[in-house]
């Protein structure tokens, strides 16, 4: 990719949300040897995973190719649901891998993985505890209350690739909220806001954890990530309603995170499901 960063005449209109610093990002991410290629930043786009899908498939984006926006128009979630929020308000950016020697099957961690490092890399540079909702949700606590400030959305990128997308919540106010029960880092009691050195830390993080796990030739277990995944996660010992495909659900306690990243809720009749793809929802106890 070509570096083409945010800018227009409107760049400084809001001083408490400053622009990112796409020449200082480069110069802090980008190394002989690391995972990341390029950092661009764009002031406005629909979908970072759009585009950065869309160069990789035509083969024009490397892997380590980081997109970022300061502004998304058509930001989307699991099970296409939009993802809005003012500009410069939060983090929004996709990351090309190609996870060459890690079988197909345990690609399916890497939406996960990307959990664990986007935790990790909050925790050391906002000092906010970031727990995880299967499969994709960034929870932090507001006033007591378990907020979802950011998600994960992991597609396929051609034949050897998988976009990894990230949208984290970082200065929205409660008015600014798109729903009573969204967070986001500020309201979290954050020690910074700024978002450059939440996006190298968060960065670093993943380029960790996904060396990790390619060195372990995606393994859960041996890379660690299993056990660092369910001792963030915060759906283990819940009870849960499970909405899968077909119009169908089960409810019971999550228990586990199987070695293929899927959740296991245990029924009331004894049974142990594993369950791969649908809406979670946290159950209030009764």
């Amino acid at each position: 990719m070509t570096p083409r960063d945010a800018s227009d005449d409107n760049r400084w209109s809001n001083l408490d949300r400053p622009p990112l610093n796409g020449a200082a990002l480069r110069r802090g991410l980008v190394r002989d040897g690391g995972l990341y290629c390029d950092v661009e930043v764009v002031q406005r786009t629909g979908s970072t995973n759009n585009d950065l899908v869309g160069l990789a498939v035509k083969g024009d984006a490397e892997e380590g190719a980081v997109l970022v926006a300061e502004e998304q128009t058509a930001g989307r979630g699991r099970l296409d649901r939009q993802w809005t929020a003012p500009a410069r308000s939060g983090l929004f950016f996709s990351v090309l891998l190609k996870p060459a020697g890690v079988p197909v099957a345990r690609w399916g961690w890497l939406p996960l993985l990307t959990g664990v490092a986007v935790a990790t890399g909050l925790s050391r540079a906002a000092g906010v505890d970031t727990a995880l909702k299967w499969p994709n949700d960034l929870l932090v606590t507001v006033a007591g209350e378990e907020r979802k400030t950011g998600g994960i959305l992991a597609e396929r990128a051609g034949e050897d690739g998988v976009v990894v997308g990230v949208g984290i919540n970082v200065t929205l106010r409660e008015d600014e909220l798109p729903v009573p029960m969204a967070g986001s880092l500020a309201l979290a009691g954050a020690v910074t806001t700024d978002r450059d050195p939440l996006l190298r830390a968060v960065l670093r993080s993943l380029e960790e954890w996904y060396g990790r796990w390619q060195r372990a030739g995606g393994d859960p277990a041996v890379s660690g990530l299993q056990e660092t995944y369910a001792a963030g996660c915060a759906t283990l010992g819940r009870t849960v309603r499970a909405e899968l495909p077909g119009d169908r659900s089960i409810t019971g306690e999550a228990v586990a995170i199987d070695g293929d990243g899927r959740l296991v809720i245990a029924t009331e009749e004894g049974v142990q499901e594993p369950v791969g793809a649908g809406d979670i929802v946290h159950l209030r106890p009764a």
